[in-house]
């Protein structure tokens, strides 16, 4: 019998649902990774859009799950700075879903028109986060 589990994220508000079969079972952990993203100097809004227009359906259709996206409240960051959250079902997931989201052509065809008048990114930093024990979504 399944029992549903609402699991209350702590992360903005975001809420995932996980499933437990079976007595005592505990639902699969996953692997979220943290992303950062500095862009030049106005080009911050350039880089919402091609998120918001291209890239989070890429990623989903690569198995990149989308969690959050946000940035900074406060300048400096808030004006040169996008940060959010990706659940993959492993490290080894994650590695394979951004080997193929690297070479899909969609990708590089909104990368290409994205970045006709430069990069839209000077800083990319990634951290990988395994959920503790007590984490309110695993």
């Amino acid at each position: 019998m399944k029992k549903m589990i609402l699991l209350a994220a702590g992360v903005c508000g975001v809420f995932g649902l996980g499933y437990v079969t079976g007595a005592g079972a505990a639902p699969k952990p996953h692997v979220f990774e943290l992303r950062t993203y500095v862009t030049p100097e106005g080009k911050l809004d350039d880089l919402k859009a091609r998120f918001r227009d291209h890239t989070l359906k890429i990623f989903e259709k690569h198995g990149m799950k989308n969690v959050v996206y946000g940035v900074p409240s406060d300048a400096p960051a808030s004006q040169n700075t996008l940060i959010y959250l990706l659940q993959h079902d492993s490290r080894e997931a994650a590695k394979k879903s951004w080997d193929d989201f690297r070479t899909d052509p969609n990708w590089l065809k909104a990368r290409d028109a994205s970045e006709k008048n430069g990069k839209l990114t000077t800083k990319v930093e990634s951290i990988f986060l395994d959920p503790v024990d007590f984490s309110p979504m695993k």
